[in-house]
């Protein structure tokens, strides 16, 4: 299927879309998976403009549960011979859930080229094994992502001591046939599962933000999320995930901005963080 399908966006108009928030779009906490507001308003920019993505940041307002309707609005701000600079907007009624910032376009007659970042040493994905859910998890979008834990530790090891921030995920969406953006957008949305790695704790929280930067579109399977978190202060983490083909090519770099919260660990004592959960 096509990211179209994938999310159940439903065309209004040129400018306008729908979509549905079905339990398949929710994270763990109930509400709208990040990535898939972010991948969807990608999705219609890309149309709306008939220009690829070069990158998009979305910064998340409020939340979105089902059954509610996300509607989309995009505008084309400015378009350039080669670049579009675009703003998507999508609310519930009259409240705003997400803005959408992002510049789309292609210059294939520009011979500048390379690639420096370097793909970390991790095992291919049939010798990893795959990142077990856990029950708040199940229904979700996590059930429609198949995923190997490629550098890090399964849920039941911690808490433990702190990680080296540095943590890796081998991810496959076997319903989506094609390496696009709206893909990749869902793919980049792990910085809460590094932040739980690099702190050794059952923490996670809610992104502020999520920035997707497109490098290649290489045709892959599986991609490796190889997350980086870079600190963790005054509540809040900051990190970065680079996206990898198993063969090495950088596909897209992904940053976020979260507010740090730890789970409730079994026979605690029920407080504010209690349903607070983490990808």
């Amino acid at each position: 299927m096509d990211a179209v399908t994938f999310f159940g966006l439903e065309r209004v108009d040129d400018l306008r879309w729908r979509m549905p928030v079905v339990r398949g779009l929710i994270s763990g906490t109930g509400a709208l998976f990040g990535g898939c507001g972010l991948g969807a308003a990608i999705e219609i920019a890309e149309r709306a403009t008939g220009r690829p993505c070069v990158w998009a940041t979305a910064q998340y307002l409020s939340f979105a549960r089902p059954p509610s309707v996300l509607e989309l609005d995009v505008t084309e701000v400015v378009r350039g011979h080669k670049i579009s600079q675009v703003r998507v907007t999508a609310h519930v009624g009259d409240a705003e859930i997400l803005t959408v910032l992002g510049a789309f376009g292609h210059r294939p007659e520009v011979p500048l080229g390379g690639q420096w970042a370097v793909m970390p040493d991790v095992p291919p994905p049939g010798d990893c094994p795959p990142r077990p859910l856990m029950q708040h998890q199940r229904g979700t979008i996590a059930d429609r992502i198949e995923t190997r834990l490629a550098l890090g530790r399964p849920h039941w090891e911690l808490p433990g001591p702190p990680g080296p921030g540095t943590s890796a995920l081998w991810i496959r969406l076997p319903g989506l046939l094609e390496t696009s953006a709206a893909a990749l957008a869902i793919v980049g949305d792990f910085v809460p599962f590094g932040i739980s790695q690099a702190l050794g704790r059952r923490a996670g929280g809610q992104s502020l933000d999520n920035t997707l930067r497109v490098a290649d579109r290489a045709q892959t399977e599986w991609v490796l999320a190889d997350v980086r978190v870079h600190a963790v202060h005054d509540g809040f983490g900051h990190g970065l995930v680079h996206l990898w083909t198993p063969g090495g090519t950088l596909l897209a770099t992904a940053s976020q901005s979260i507010r740090v919260r730890a789970w409730r660990e079994p026979g605690e004592a029920l407080t504010e963080l209690e349903g607070e959960v983490t990808r």
